[in-house]
């Protein structure tokens, strides 16, 4: 089945790979420090074989500070306006209802939330636009999160909770072509609880939608191999070609052109 997304209908018989487009004064390798930086980073990502570029305006990083609603709009939607009529979907990435209404009639043709639409009138937000929706789990904020996060089974609590927010979304009338699950890597999880849900992704095919990781540069490659944020590269290349592997059907990801060439092979070895 393929990913119903606005005017576009991705064809995931093949993984594909979201860029990043981060809007925030803290970020200078994925878009960041403004505008037009942004709009000039994103075109990159296209010329680098992006499939779908997600353009986000509040960090969600641990520790991130919260923006205000019109700050979040100030910085988002002159970036969309300007990639209006790109030749890939346009994903937003943002938890507020009000942004995500914006976006959508900027030219957004997916909303990606790290707070899984439970917002008051999220889904409200989305129903009648027939956009892709990404739902991420989380445990706690972006203040608490990676605070002693504790789980009895990470798989299976992140499965349910997974399963809950794909059930309250068909309730509000949005088809399963619609969703994308994300199980939330780094986001209230230890190193550990993300190598188990890496080794265990396949599983996640049970919930019926497309699965996103969202690996790239996280703070469980640093660890694994003593690089800063930005000596990354090797590492979040190999974690999307093993997400895949193991199930993932979207990476999302700062380092496109990398990502894609080592996509192309693996590809190229399981299926011609």
């Amino acid at each position: 089945m393929p990913l119903h997304c606005g005017q576009f209908q991705l064809d995931l018989s093949r993984p594909l790979v979201m860029g990043i487009v981060n809007v925030t004064p803290d970020s200078f390798s994925d878009g960041g420090r403004g505008a037009d930086a942004a709009l000039n980073h994103a075109l990159q990502l296209l010329d680098e074989g992006a499939d779908i570029l997600d353009v986000g305006g509040e960090s969600t990083r641990p520790g991130a500070a919260s923006v205000s609603e019109q700050e979040e709009l100030d910085r988002v939607l002159p970036v969309l306006e300007g990639l209006r009529g790109a030749p890939v979907p346009l994903s937003i990435d943002t938890s507020k209802p009000a942004v995500m209404r914006a976006a959508l009639a900027a030219g957004a043709s997916m909303v990606n939330d790290v707070n899984a639409f439970q917002a008051d009138g999220a889904f409200e937000a989305v129903v009648a636009s027939d956009a892709a929706l990404c739902m991420l789990h989380r445990q706690g904020d972006a203040q608490t999160m990676q605070q002693q996060p504790v789980y009895e089974d990470v798989v299976a609590e992140v499965m349910a909770f997974l399963h809950g927010r794909i059930k309250v979304a068909k309730q509000f009338g949005i088809s399963p072509g619609r969703i994308v699950a994300d199980p939330g890597f780094g986001f209230g999880k230890t190193l550990e609880h993300n190598l188990t849900l890496l080794r265990e992704l396949d599983t996640f095919s049970c919930l019926g939608v497309p699965v996103l990781a969202g690996l790239s540069r996280k703070s469980m490659i640093g660890v694994l191999t003593g690089r800063g944020v930005d000596q990354r590269v090797f590492g979040s290349v190999a974690a999307a070609l093993l997400a895949v592997e193991h199930g993932a059907q979207i990476v999302r990801v700062h380092d496109v052109s990398g990502t894609v060439d080592a996509l192309k092979v693996w590809h190229a070895l399981r299926y011609q």
